[in-house]
């Protein structure tokens, strides 16, 4: 299994909420299943948290980071399971795994948590065997993902010093889920909005789409507002939106 890591920011109940999840398993969930029944949690009362519940200081930041490694090392030393992921909302920092066995948990938690005496914790685990806090909770949409490439590709242009507000062609592509039969209205659809459609083309998976471009600014800002129309408007037409890309420019 390839230990892969996201981070991102959804809205959960209502509050702000900070995601970080294990996306390399995700690949193995359906084998992972049959094996670690159990989803188990340890919630952290934060003692400084920002107005929107958030980590603030960078005292308690180290601490909940401690913490992490604390439970890390139990993890390995009973071997009691897998750790999938972490949410930080409304004051809480709650840490996700999916447990093989209970019989050692109070023994992991004695472990981990011996220097952590001054938080109020709150500890449990249940059955879960379709793995769904993992798929519901932690797992990001279509849209959610979107965002996260998004940002990550936002992240790259400003690491290449590119003025992200300068508007250049961008390029993204599409691919019909099944039926093309839609294609000439989405393509008409998209040349009605400004876009000029580019060559057909073809995922290793043997599904048929096209590229297509147009003039906008990659800002993290523009470029969300962007795709999540464009993922929208596509599923319309029985179609999937998959990224984009452009030139770098520098200021």
């Amino acid at each position: 299994m390839q230990e892969y890591w996201e981070i991102y920011m959804k809205n959960i109940d209502g509050k702000v909420a900070s995601v970080l999840f294990n996306a390399g398993i995700s690949m193995d969930v359906e084998k992972f299943k049959y094996i670690y029944t159990q989803v188990a949690f340890i919630k952290v009362k934060l003692k400084e948290p920002d107005g929107r519940g958030m980590l603030s200081s960078s005292n308690e930041r180290s601490r909940i980071s401690y913490l992490e490694d604390k439970l890390e090392a139990s993890l390995i030393k009973f071997r009691i399971g897998k750790y999938v992921g972490r949410i930080i909302s409304d004051g809480y920092v709650t840490f996700i795994y999916y447990l093989q066995f209970t019989y050692n948990w109070q023994d992991f938690l004695n472990f981990a948590l011996e220097d952590f005496a001054d938080y109020e914790i709150t500890t449990g685990y249940s059955q879960d065997d379709e793995w769904s806090y993992y798929k519901n909770l932690l797992y990001p949409t279509p849209i959610e993902w979107q965002l996260i490439q998004n940002h990550k590709a936002c992240d790259l242009l400003h690491t290449q010093e590119d003025n992200l507000e300068i508007p250049r062609f961008i390029t993204h592509k599409c691919f019909f889920k099944e039926d093309n039969s839609k294609e000439s209205e989405l393509k008409a659809k998209l040349e009605e909005l400004g876009f000029s459609i580019l060559e057909d083309i073809k995922n290793q998976d043997g599904y048929i789409g096209f590229k297509f471009m147009r003039i906008d600014k990659p800002f993290y800002y523009d470029i969300d507002e962007l795709t999540l129309y464009l993922i929208e408007l596509l599923d319309e037409f029985n179609a999937s939106y998959d990224g984009w890309e452009c030139d770098v420019i520098k200021a």
